[in-house]
């Protein structure tokens, strides 16, 4: 899949004051990403602690919470990793789909798909 990136705001627990960041849309990452010091900036605060898998196959803990995130007008309360210093911000397969919204590889860009209930 093409590597690209959009633009997100991820917001305080209330929904009141967001911060804008540049995104890699990256479905392989269970969990959208944020810098520790911006959700902590927020006044997001973790409620668990989870093991993830790194891209070269090492494991790490990292703690995890929920805050809002927005896109092209959508909101949700979304799922979001406390990510260390190095890790740029990442938007994950949990958060797109809460938002109904799949990856068009070759145009470089978010649809809005179909959500179901079978």
């Amino acid at each position: 899949m093409g590597v690209f990136t959009v633009r997100i705001d991820v917001g305080d627990p209330t929904g009141q004051r967001f911060e804008r960041l540049d995104a890699l849309v990256d479905t392989g990452s269970t969990n959208t990403v944020i810098p520790e010091e911006i959700l902590r900036s927020l006044g997001v605060a973790p409620h668990t602690r989870s093991s993830f898998e790194l891209a070269d196959g090492s494991e790490t803990e990292l703690d995890v919470g929920r805050t809002w995130v927005r896109l092209n007008g959508q909101a949700e309360f979304t799922q979001v990793v406390f990510g260390e210093q190095s890790y740029d911000p990442i938007l994950g397969a949990i958060t797109l789909e809460e938002m109904g919204l799949v990856v068009d590889p070759i145009a470089q860009r978010l649809t809005p798909r179909a959500k179901y209930l079978k």
